[in-house]
């Protein structure tokens, strides 16, 4: 009769991956950073705050909300602050000073930081206060285009992309308007 070990195997390799996600995960807890491990992405930041990008990454999905979109298609279009910011110094103290106030009101309303306020609705309540500020209306109107000009998006939500190459939209899909009743 053969035995059979049910113990859990582990490889070496997978041992080895995991060790090298978890001491960085727990030398940033221990440090007091306020970034969940799934935000460790924000790391290697140069010019930003990582607390900064992962709070802007969250207030780009809350501004722009898609739950079957993965948040690195939101950290794709967040990441470019972080190299302008190297250059223009009013963008980044209006960065700085619009995430302070976030966590300031976070903190206010919840007691926590933005980043680390669980609901959804908690976090809209706190971005309405904001619309009249500048870092708000600037993260708005520049996320527009950097979130949804992403190509990997596209099919995502239905766009087939420029038609200017396949003689337009004329010959592209502009009557395909088959939701509407025949007149």
């Amino acid at each position: 009769m053969r035995e059979i070990d049910r113990r859990t195997q582990i490889g070496r390799r997978v041992l080895l991956r995991g060790a090298a996600t978890a001491i960085p995960a727990a030398a940033l807890a221990s440090a007091g950073m306020g970034i969940s491990a799934q935000a460790i992405w924000a790391q290697s930041a140069k010019n930003l705050n990582p607390h900064t990008m992962a709070t802007l990454v969250l207030v780009a999905r809350d501004i722009y909300p898609h739950d079957q979109i993965a948040d690195s298609y939101y950290v794709k279009a967040v990441q470019p602050y972080d190299e302008k910011v190297a250059t223009d110094s009013k963008l980044r103290e209006m960065i700085e000073q619009g995430v302070a106030r976030l966590d300031a009101d976070a903190q206010n309303h919840f007691k926590t930081p933005y980043i680390e306020v669980l609901s959804q609705q908690g976090r809209l309540t706190i971005l309405q206060g904001e619309t009249l500020v500048p870092f708000f209306n600037k993260l708005r109107s520049d996320l527009v285009v950097a979130l949804y000009n992403q190509p990997d998006l596209w099919r995502r939500f239905g766009y087939l992309g420029s038609s200017f190459e396949y003689g337009g939209y004329i010959n592209r899909g502009f009557n395909d308007i088959d939701w509407l009743p025949k007149v």
